[in-house]
């Protein structure tokens, strides 16, 4: 995969690129575009009132964003390709013809170069050309790049959620619900493969969805399109693990050329996931332990078990019979991206959340982990972020011991806190780094990547939680270093933490 151990940061499209001095830099064609610019969801708080179009512009402003990682001694960079940016019109008339299983799942697209060159008349060569300018930016720096195909957002053709969250998703374009959703990701990936494949051989096709299907539909928290339905979840889900797969070869189809020599192959396809490792409320009861052993296995297990092991749980009760070992979802991944940020601790329920799903026995107790008021202490006496996340480094080896298990290299592809005086974020991040040189002695771990560079649009929270090493003026878009981004400056040159560092933060 790299020889070298990476140390750098992610980025995503929507949170970074927008804000720039050209008018391309904003893209009004995103479900959430729409979701954050909506009154009712401004006046009620759902979203913070700050537009993306004020945002960083990464867009116009990458050589400087790259200069900046480079100073700090990162040799790795992640950023995002938006798929709206793409194909801002449907590509619903190039068809393709595609195959289903017994289970009413797509096993086959029956994609072939003719269609990329259809696709191509759809596509915006602007916005192609500049992603390449972007990549070829970080390579001519010496940077490993990873490209993300999916961070969230989805084209307006694809996913209306003001329209959706209006009629209790009975009228769309409704997204991840929909089959065609699928269909129409995997001719975009697959095209993006053919594209950039040149310059690109580490591939994500999603990150974090999980957070997606949750997030949208399970525990509204101003994610579109906020509709609570656990049928909805399920089925969202379900869509994009299908999607992961037939995307994965989609990819590997279609990018034909070595871009690294270090490359084992032209296209590692990797997935991003949100890893919140469960603790029992109380270690010496057995309904805790059971609770947070299921939440672990719904949110952090459920979505690599599909694609990595072809086990897809399609009535999420925890068992997983022969006719869900479906061939077609099997070894459909290369390499695992952790994001962490904090733990999760669980109670046990006498009855399950969810009715049909026994395995939703568990309730996420206040707090904790995600679970804690901002700028306080949690019930175990950690100091949590702006955000109201409990600072639990220990967690980040957990939770890469948690992906450990499927035998595929590893890489923490997010951990970071918002913190908009640095006043936590030096300890935060020494302290994290430490958990994962420990995991690095112990299973195969291949980098660590900070979230993030700069400060971003941080979704419905806006501009409120700085999460950068480096502190961005909105108004002027000035990048002022913080004091730790020289800390993780030390800790890359020297691929580790030194004894300065460890003197002052270990504790």
């Amino acid at each position: 995969m790299f020889k070298d151990f990476l140390w750098g940061v992610s980025l995503s499209g929507f949170q970074f690129e927008m804000g720039g001095t050209e008018k391309s830099s904003i893209d009004p064609n995103t479900d959430w575009f729409i979701w954050v610019h909506d009154k009712h969801n401004i006046t009620e708080n759902i979203v913070s009132g700050d537009l993306p179009e004020d945002g960083p512009g990464y867009w116009t402003m990458f050589r400087e964003d790259h200069e900046l990682a480079q100073s700090l001694g990162m040799n790795c960079f992640r950023i995002g390709v938006e798929w709206s940016r793409i194909f801002p019109r449907s590509t619903e008339e190039v068809k393709v013809e595609y195959d289903v299983d017994d289970l009413e799942l797509i096993s086959r697209i029956a994609l072939r170069e003719e269609h990329l060159f259809e696709l191509d008349r759809y596509a915006n060569g602007e916005a192609i050309q500049r992603y390449r300018e972007i990549i070829s930016d970080l390579r001519r720096r010496g940077f490993k790049v990873i490209v993300n195909l999916n961070h969230f957002t989805l084209p307006l053709w694809i996913h209306d959620p003001i329209r959706a969250r209006d009629t209790g998703l009975e009228e769309g374009p409704l997204g991840w619900l929909r089959e065609k959703t699928i269909v129409e990701f995997v001719k975009y990936s697959a095209y993006i493969a053919w594209k950039l494949g040149d310059l690109v051989d580490l591939w994500s096709v999603f990150n974090e969805p999980n957070v997606v299907a949750v997030a949208g539909y399970i525990f509204p928290s101003g994610f579109p399109p906020g509709v609570q339905r656990p049928d909805a979840y399920m089925r969202a889900i379900i869509n994009m693990a299908v999607a992961h797969a037939r995307a994965y070869d989609a990819i590997k189809a279609f990018d034909k050329v070595r871009a690294d020599r270090e490359s084992w192959e032209p296209a590692l396809v990797g997935l991003i996931q949100s890893i919140s490792p469960g603790y029992p409320l109380d270690p010496n009861n057995p309904r805790d332990i059971s609770a947070a052993e299921n939440f672990s296995y719904l949110y952090n297990e459920w979505f690599i078990d599909a694609v990595s092991k072809g086990e897809v749980d399609i009535d999420f009760n925890g068992e997983v019979d022969s006719e869900e070992r479906i061939y077609h979802m099997y070894g459909r991944l290369d390499w695992i991206g952790v994001n962490y940020y904090s733990r999760q601790v669980l109670k046990g329920l006498a009855e399950p959340q969810i009715p049909f799903s026994p395995i939703t026995n568990f309730e996420i107790v206040k707090g904790y982990g995600g679970e804690c008021e901002p700028n306080s202490k949690s019930k175990d006496n950690r100091p949590t972020s702006d955000f109201g996340w409990e600072i639990f480094p220990e967690g980040l080896y957990d939770a890469i011991r948690v992906v450990a298990k499927y035998g595929k290299p590893i890489l923490v592809t997010e951990n970071g806190i918002a913190d908009r005086d640095d006043k936590l974020r030096p300890w935060f991040l020494v302290n994290h780094v430490a958990q994962v040189l420990k995991a690095r002695d112990d299973f195969d771990v291949r980098g660590y990547l900070h979230w993030s560079l700069i400060d971003n649009y941080e979704w419905a929270r806006g501009f409120s939680m700085r999460f950068g090493l480096v502190e961005v003026d909105f108004d002027t878009k000035k990048r002022v270093r913080r004091k730790s981004a020289y800390i993780f400056k030390e800790i890359a040159e020297n691929d580790g933490i030194t004894w300065r560092l460890e003197k002052e933060y270990m504790h």
